[in-house]
């Protein structure tokens, strides 16, 4: 239903409506950010958790890829803080922001498949290795097509 549908004594509710729903929206968004911006924190302090746990087991080469996946969490988290303050600052959110997050996680997946407690099967790591493929190229492919000359919006 377009505006002109709307009958006009409608008008002022339908702007107040519309003010708070962007009020609303702003205020989401600031909880987003407090939230990743608690994520950071935590992750990091899991980060530091899991190279001391590493140095105290004398199992450097485990505790690092653990600790690793947990930098990659960081990394996924850092992408979406990246996102929403382009947002907050008046920008698109980007598709190739999640694409990238999605790309992290399988990244993040194959550096702790080794350390998982049960052996994962060969079809388990060819999905995992295929679906970070396919994400790789879509995200590839998004690049490219937003670097071509009839794309250019801005």
């Amino acid at each position: 239903m377009s505006q002109d549908q709307l009958p006009e004594e409608f008008a002022p509710l339908n702007n107040m409506a519309i003010k708070a729903m962007l009020w609303l929206n702003g205020f989401a968004h600031v909880i987003i950010g407090l939230a990743l911006a608690i994520s950071i924190l935590m992750f990091t302090w899991l980060f530091f958790i899991d190279v001391k746990e590493a140095a105290y087991a004398h199992n450097l080469v485990h505790g690092f890829l653990h600790a690793l996946g947990t930098l990659m969490l960081l990394w996924a988290v850092s992408a979406l803080i990246s996102a929403e303050i382009r947002y907050l600052r008046g920008h698109k959110l980007l598709v190739e922001t999640f694409i990238e997050v999605v790309l992290v996680m399988f990244l993040r997946k194959l550096i702790v498949i080794p350390v998982q407690d049960a052996s994962p099967t060969y079809q388990e790591i060819g999905i995992w290795l295929g679906g970070a493929f396919v994400i790789g190229l879509v995200y590839v492919l998004v690049r490219w097509a937003d670097r071509q000359p009839n794309n250019q919006h801005e």
